[in-house]
C-alpha cells in the first residue's frame, strides 16, 4: 500500500493525522485554532494535497502544511458554526462554506475575500433547533450549477455560479432532511442525481425535477441514509453510509454496482458502533477508500468499497474524513 496520510475530523478534540496509512494518529492541532475544537467538514484542495480546509464552531481554518499548522481564514464566517466545505475542481480559487443555521458564503480568491451568497434556507426547525448546509456539490456537466442540501430544509440550486441559489425539492422527495447528494453520468451517459436522506434514498434522472423513492432497505438494513461517495472515475459503483438512526448503535456500508439503482450490504467486518457517518476518496488511487462511523470507529477498503477492514485506533465521534498521499 502506498504511503499516504488519514485526517480525522473529530467532536471537541480536533484534527487527528495518521502519517502511517492508519496504524497510528496524533491530534495535529498546533497554530492558532483551539485545540478541543470542533471539526465537521474537512476540504482538501484539488491541486495541492497539503492545502486543507476545515470547518468549526469558531469559523474556517486553513493549513498549507498538510496539518502541521493552522491559520484561521479571516472571514464574515469567524465565529460560526461551519458543516460544509466545497472547492470545486474546475475552480480552485473558489470556496464555498455552508454554516448552521443555514447559510452559504463564497469566496473566488482563495479565500482572500468573501461574500454571503442569496438564499431563501429556512434557519429554524423546532426538532433540530437550527437548519444546517450538510453538503455542497459541485454540477460536473456545468461550472455554473451548484447544490446544497439542508437539513432540514430539501434541495436547493445556484446556476449562476453560487451568486443565488433557489430551493430545488421536486416531487418524490419523502423528506426533506438532506444528508448528502451525489451528480454524475453513468456508464450510459445518463445523468443521475441522488439524494440521501434520514427516511430513504432517492433517485432522479431528470436534473431533480421529480424523484424516486428507492426503498433501500430492500437491500440494505436500514432507511436511515447518510453519505454518498464514488470510487474516482468509476460510474457504475456508489457506496452509502447506512445505519439505524443519528447516532445509531449499529451500521455499515452499502454498495450499489448499478448506478445506485440496486443496493446490497458490502463486506463489512461485522457492524459499526453508529452510522457510517463519513466518505475519504483520493484521485490518485480510486481503489483505496476510507469510512468513519460517527461514533468514531474507521474503516480502510482497497477494493473501490467491496470489503472493509476496521483500524485499530478509535475516537470519540468522528464527523469529517480526508485522505492524501
Amino acid at each position: 500500500m502506498q504511503p499516504h496520510r488519514i485526517y480525522a475530523g473529530t467532536i471537541g478534540e480536533g484534527v487527528f493525522r495518521s502519517l502511517d496509512g492508519g496504524q497510528t494518529f496524533a491530534r495535529a492541532m498546533d497554530g492558532g485554532i483551539f485545540v478541543e475544537c470542533y471539526v465537521r467538514a474537512i476540504a482538501v484542495h484539488p491541486h495541492d494535497d497539503r492545502l486543507l480546509y476545515i470547518g468549526t464552531e469558531g469559523g474556517l481554518y486553513r493549513s498549507t502544511s498538510g496539518a502541521d499548522d493552522w491559520q484561521r481564514v479571516e472571514s464574515p464566517l469567524n465565529g460560526m458554526e461551519i458543516w460544509s466545505i466545497l472547492i470545486p475542481p474546475r475552480q480552485p480559487d473558489t470556496i464555498f462554506a455552508g454554516t448552521r443555521p443555514s447559510r452559504i458564503f463564497r469566496s473566488q480568491d482563495a479565500g482572500r475575500t468573501w461574500q454571503e451568497c442569496r438564499a431563501t434556507i429556512r434557519p429554524d426547525c423546532p426538532r433540530i433547533q437550527y437548519t444546517r448546509v450538510t453538503t455542497l456539490v459541485d454540477d460536473p456537466d456545468d461550472a455554473r450549477v451548484f447544490w446544497a442540501g439542508v437539513e432540514i430544509d430539501g434541495i436547493h440550486k445556484s446556476t449562476d455560479g453560487g451568486a443565488t441559489w433557489e430551493r430545488y425539492s421536486g416531487p418524490g422527495l419523502v423528506s426533506q432532511d438532506i444528508h448528502d447528494l451525489a451528480i454524475w453520468r453513468d456508464a450510459n451517459g445518463q445523468r443521475v442525481l441522488l439524494a440521501a436522506t434520514n427516511a430513504d434514498l432517492h433517485r432522479s434522472t431528470d436534473d431533480g425535477r421529480t424523484w424516486r423513492a428507492l426503498d433501500v432497505k430492500r437491500g440494505v438494513p436500514w432507511s436511515y441514509c447518510r453519505r454518498l461517495a464514488q470510487p474516482i472515475g468509476d460510474k457504475q459503483t456508489v457506496l452509502l453510509g447506512n445505519g439505524d438512526g443519528p447516532p445509531g448503535s449499529v451500521g455499515i456500508v452499502g454498495i450499489s454496482t448499478d448506478a445506485g439503482l440496486t443496493w446490497q450490504p458490502a463486506k463489512f467486518p461485522g457492524h459499526a458502533n453508529s452510522t457510517i457517518w463519513n466518505f475519504a476518496v483520493h484521485r490518485s488511487n480510486p481503489e483505496l477508500i476510507y469510512a468513519g462511523s460517527v461514533s468514531g470507529e474507521v474503516y480502510r477498503s482497497m477494493d473501490r468499497g467491496k470489503s472493509w477492514e476496521k483500524l485499530a485506533r478509535e475516537f470519540g465521534e468522528v464527523r469529517a474524513l480526508a485522505w492524501t498521499p
